[in-house]
């Protein structure tokens, strides 16, 4: 089946309207202001999906759909938004009370995210009674969507409040062939589903490439952690990107296809990486000689990112010098935004995290934002049986 890309921009758009229906819903139940904060669809491996929610105590409820559109929305409260919530609507009540006021208000709020996507597809989606859950990290998650080889589509949004101790995710999983159908091209020329994933391996091997790499150059053992590719509104991606302070560098790519590479650590993360090539201590700001440290580093991750790209693509693909940034990832990533958003109203987010194997006390995120329009034409001449170029050799690495 071919997919047509711009039915991502339609159904990017119906679930950030479903999720201001359900902030708008959220401030009506309890007067707490509300407001969406990020909405994206991605592409990931299910244990993929398990590693991005690791950790952290979560409430909401899951709720089955049947139609139209087949897979599970589960809607997640986070610890401090279960209890502002409970403590608006159940003050004095016991936790049966309590847990049974999370489930009503999940139910108003998914249901409002879901009617959209009923009227957009002019077709009946009938919602299964809601399931509370509660746990931690992926345990709330849908079996089906955890579970299994094949990538999964998860759409999903993210509820802020500024004022009250808000936030909550709203994650839309449809099963496979449902959503396939509903974004199939009518006319033929939209992009394999295939491709779609075997980008996205090639994506996590050029991650797994860049993590040999920094492991290599200075000792440290790492693994990819999360990879998955995001279809994201343009002005939605310093959003997606978070106001976590990073250290690292950012560089532009040119080739097929072209765009930009924000290579970005948590400020431990860099510390640990610069002392391993420059042994000296950090006061607060980054001498030039730590800055030039920083910039090899990116460069040696680059390689690997980027020349798995073009290994599979059969492309050369060039990059600029990096540039030092030590800044809010949004921040970071707005300048690039702006260029993109002259040619572009959406943009494909690729983006992977390596940590230190074990203790996690390491902490790199890549993010590639290539042009759109350049993907879309690698992504029709990409040859499937090309998959398994994606191999990386333990012992190839800069």
């Amino acid at each position: 089946m071919r997919i047509d890309i711009d039915s991502f921009e339609t159904y990017t758009s119906l679930a950030r309207d479903g999720a201001r229906s359900a902030a708008e819903s959220l401030s009506r139940l309890t007067g707490i202001d509300a407001h969406v904060e990020v909405t994206n669809v991605s592409l990931m491996a299910p244990d993929e999906l398990k590693a991005e929610y690791l950790g952290g105590e979560l409430a909401g409820v899951e709720i089955a759909l049947d139609g139209a559109l087949d897979g599970e929305t589960v809607l997640a409260f986070d610890e401090a938004a279960r209890v502002a919530i409970t403590d608006v609507l159940a003050p004095e009540a016991d936790e049966r009370m309590r847990r049974s006021s999370i489930e009503e208000v999940g139910n108003i709020l998914t249901s409002g995210f879901i009617d959209g996507w009923a009227e957009h597809l002019d077709a009946i989606i009938d919602i299964s009674p809601p399931t509370y859950v509660e746990g931690t990290g992926a345990s709330v998650l849908p079996t089906g969507a955890t579970e299994g080889d094949e990538q999964v589509f998860v759409f999903r949004s993210r509820v802020e409040s500024p004022t009250e101790a808000i936030d909550f995710h709203i994650l839309l999983i449809p099963e496979r062939e449902s959503l396939v159908g509903a974004l199939e091209s009518a006319n033929g020329d939209g992009v394999p589903f295939e491709k779609f994933e075997v980008f996205n391996r090639m994506t996590k091997a050029g991650s797994e490439r860049a993590a040999k790499n920094i492991t290599a150059m200075t000792g440290i053992e790492t693994d990819v952690d999360v990879n998955r590719l995001r279809f994201v509104p343009i002005d939605g991606v310093p959003a997606a990107v978070g106001d976590r302070r990073y250290v690292g560098t950012v560089m532009e790519y040119e080739g097929t296809p072209s765009g930009y590479l924000a290579i970005l650590f948590d400020r431990p993360s860099a510390e640990a990486v610069v002392d391993a090539l420059v042994p000296v201590e950090t006061d607060g700001e980054w001498s030039e000689m730590e800055q030039s440290a920083m910039k090899e580093v990116g460069n040696i991750l680059t390689s690997g990112f980027i020349d798995g790209w073009a290994n599979v693509l059969e492309s050369s693909i060039d990059h600029s010098p990096p540039t030092f940034v030590s800044d809010m990832g949004s921040a970071i990533m707005s300048p690039l935004v702006g260029r993109l958003a002259r040619t572009q109203e959406h943009a494909f987010l690729l983006d992977s995290t390596i940590r230190t194997e074990g203790d996690g006390t390491f902490h790199c995120d890549l993010f590639a934002l290539p042009d759109e329009a350049e993907l879309r034409e690698v992504l029709c001449d990409l040859r499937v049986d090309r998959a398994d170029r994606t191999h990386v050799d333990p012992g190839e690495v800069f």
